[in-house]
């Protein structure tokens, strides 16, 4: 009887840095080439406050992804991290120009000029738990619903834009000395405590690494998280020890749905779930039946297909 083979894991890179890149255009070819010869598949975005993105890749590829990045003196300290995972979670091969890395939508709000203070991992848990510090959860609602820390307020903001309204009209610096946030990897985080500092907020803490380094560092038995982590890959969600979580994903509205959600009368892979039922036009849900076929028979064929969100249907919507 015969051995499988075991395939090696792929390696799941987030990563980013926010530093003056005057020449991001000119890096765009480059670094796009750099992911083709590596076969490093995902999507990173270059603009002049920075690079953010998250790539798949053998170990051999994302290490020599990671070897032309650090290369260059301003990214020598790139933040990233890693995970695992047993089938690719992207398609496509993007680098994609932009104005912010994260877009907060606010000017003159520069984490390389003001930011923050970081917290490690294993300090996080004395931040949250100080009944004085104000703890608040920067992503979008979608994902808080997944889970998040103890103790921490959802904003119940869709885009990371509504976030500067939502702290103007909830908290005043004069009241709340203290604020500890967080977010997926780190990133926005360390604009949403600039743009806090600019504000008058005189304490402001943000995990460092973000949600993904906490799981990692932290022993789930020491863990102030609750429920999974809503990633930005086919992964959907993961669990504490970074594995896959149990969750899916509408591939019409991009909502994470779960089993429950599945067995509903509403869902229909592709086209249709409890969140985008009554929200879809017509016109939009027959472009997205067309385009599940063609993911059907891309499968049917063993040929690859993008799962994320089609943009088309979403401006059609």
């Amino acid at each position: 009887m015969s051995v499988p083979i075991q395939m090696p894991p792929i390696v799941v890179a987030a990563l980013y840095k926010f530093v003056t890149l005057n020449d991001f255009e000119a890096l765009r070819e480059p670094l796009h080439q750099t992911m083709l010869d590596n076969g490093v598949k995902g999507t990173l975005l270059l603009a002049k406050e920075g690079i953010n993105g998250t790539v798949a890749g053998s170990r051999e590829g994302i290490d020599g992804l990671l070897t032309w990045l650090t290369a260059d003196p301003r990214l020598a300290d790139i933040d990233h991290k890693e995970s695992y995972c047993d089938e690719t979670p992207f398609y496509r091969t993007k680098v994609k120009l932009k104005k912010e890395i994260v877009t907060l939508g606010v000017p003159d709000i520069d984490p390389n000029d003001t930011v923050g203070t970081y917290v490690e991992p294993e300090n996080w848990n004395d931040i949250i738990a100080d009944p004085e510090v104000l703890v608040i959860d920067t992503r979008n609602d979608y994902e808080v619903a997944i889970g998040s820390f103890e103790r921490a307020i959802d904003p119940k903001t869709t885009t990371f834009r509504e976030f500067p309204e939502y702290v103007r009209e909830h908290y005043d610096p004069e009241k709340h000395k203290k604020v500890a946030m967080f977010c997926t990897g780190g990133i926005r985080c360390e604009k949403a405590s600039s743009f806090m500092l600019k504000e008058g907020f005189e304490e402001v803490y943000h995990l460092k690494g973000g949600v993904l380094n906490y799981l990692e560092k932290v022993p789930e038995e020491q863990s102030l998280w609750r429920g999974e982590c809503f990633v930005f890959d086919n992964r959907v969600t993961v669990r504490h020890d970074l594995s896959k979580g149990e969750f899916e994903q509408c591939h019409a509205c991009r909502m994470p749905i779960s089993a429950e959600d599945m067995q509903s009368s509403a869902y229909e892979p592709g086209i249709s779930c409890p969140h985008c039922i009554d929200s879809l036009p017509e016109k939009t849900r027959n472009a997205a039946r067309e385009r599940q076929r063609q993911i059907d028979l891309a499968k049917a064929r063993c040929e690859p297909h993008p799962l994320g969100r089609d943009t088309r249907l979403m401006k059609k919507s």
